[in-house]
C-alpha cells in the first residue's frame, strides 16, 4: 500500500530531508585523494548523531556502516574500508538519515582528483537522468514514467540502466510502496497522487545493465566490472509539482523552481 503523506508529515521529511542534505554535501567537500571511505563513514555518523538524528542504515537487514561507499565498479550497498581512495577513482555515497521518526535518503557520484572524460560523462548524465526522472513526478503521471525518461537519456548515451535495484517509497521507513524502477514505459504503473514521497535514484553503469554482488552479502558490483554511478533524492508529490526534499537551506535559496535543476 503506498501511503500518502499529510501536511504535517511533509514538515517531517523535509526537516529530515535538509538534515541528510547536509550531511551529504559536507562528504562531498570531504572528497579527495588519500582519504578513506571509513573515514566518510566516520564523518557521516557523527554528523548525523550531532543533529540529534540516527543513522538510518547501521543495522539495516543488518547493514553495519552509516553510509553505503561504491567506488568504481561498485554500484550500491558498498562496505567502508580504510583503502585510500586514489586520483581517477569515482565513489558513489548514499546516506541515510532517520529524524522525528520520518528517513530522509540521499546519493551522489563524486570524482576522486582528475577523472578521464568517459567518467566525466557518465557521472553528469546520470545525474541529468535523476533531474529527467524528477520532473515526471507530477499528479496523475505514473511511476513508469519515471522509468523511461531515466533510461531513454541513459541508453541515448551509450549507458544502461541498472534493473536489480531501483528507487522506492519512503516515509517513516526507508522502504516503502511504490517500487521505482529506473526503466520502463510511459503511462505504466502506479499512478502518483499528492502526498506520495519517492526515492528517486537511477544507477547507470558503463558496460552490461548485469551486477552481481560479492562475498561479503551487500557490495553490488557490475558483472563486467566497468563503472558505474548513482544519484538520488528524496522528492515529495504536491499539487504543484515534485517537490525535492534533501536539498540544504542554500540549494533551496538558489532554486525558486523544483524543476530543471541540471
Amino acid at each position: 500500500m503506498i501511503i500518502a503523506k499529510s501536511q504535517k508529515d511533509l514538515e517531517r521529511m523535509r526537516e529530515v530531508g535538509e538534515l541528510v542534505a547536509e550531511v551529504r554535501e559536507e562528504l562531498r567537500r570531504m572528497i579527495q585523494v588519500g582519504i578513506t571511505s571509513l573515514e566518510l563513514n566516520n564523518a557521516a555518523e557523527k554528523m548525523i548523531r550531532e543533529r540529534g538524528a540516527i543513522p538510518t542504515f547501521i543495522g539495516y537487514r543488518g547493514f553495519p556502516f552509516a553510509i553505503c561507499a561504491s567506488v568504481n565498479e561498485q554500484v550500491v550497498h558498498g562496505f567502508s574500508n580504510s583503502i585510500p581512495l586514489k586520483e581517477g577513482d569515482i565513489i558513489s555515497i548514499d546516506v541515510a538519515a532517520t529524524y522525528n521518526g520520518f528517513v530522509g535518503d540521499t546519493a551522489f557520484t563524486a570524482p576522486v582528483g582528475k577523472i578521464s572524460e568517459d567518467l566525466e560523462l557518465l557521472l553528469k548524465v546520470t545525474e541529468e537522468c535523476l533531474y529527467l526522472g524528477i520532473q515526471q513526478c507530477y499528479p496523475n503521471k505514473h511511476i513508469g514514467d519515471i522509468g523511461y525518461a531515466i533510461q531513454t537519456h541513459a541508453e541515448k548515451h551509450g549507458f544502461s540502466v541498472v534493473r536489480d535495484y531501483v528507487g522506492h517509497g519512503i516515509g517513516r521507513r526507508m522502504h516503502e510502496d511504490p517500487q521505482v524502477p529506473n526503466y520502463g514505459r510511459p503511462g505504466t504503473r502506479e499512478k502518483l497522487r499528492v502526498g506520495y514521497c519517492l526515492a528517486i535514484e537511477p544507477m547507470l553503469n558503463m558496460g552490461t545493465h548485469e551486477v552481481e554482488v560479492l562475498e561479503d552479502g551487500w557490495t553490488v558490483v557490475t558483472k563486467d566490472r566497468k563503472p558505474s554511478a548513482h544519484f538520488e533524492h528524496t522528492v515529495a508529490i504536491t499539487a504543484e509539482g515534485p517537490e525535492i526534499l534533501t536539498l540544504t537551506k542554500e540549494q533551496k535559496a538558489q532554486r525558486k523552481s523544483v524543476v530543471g535543476l541540471t
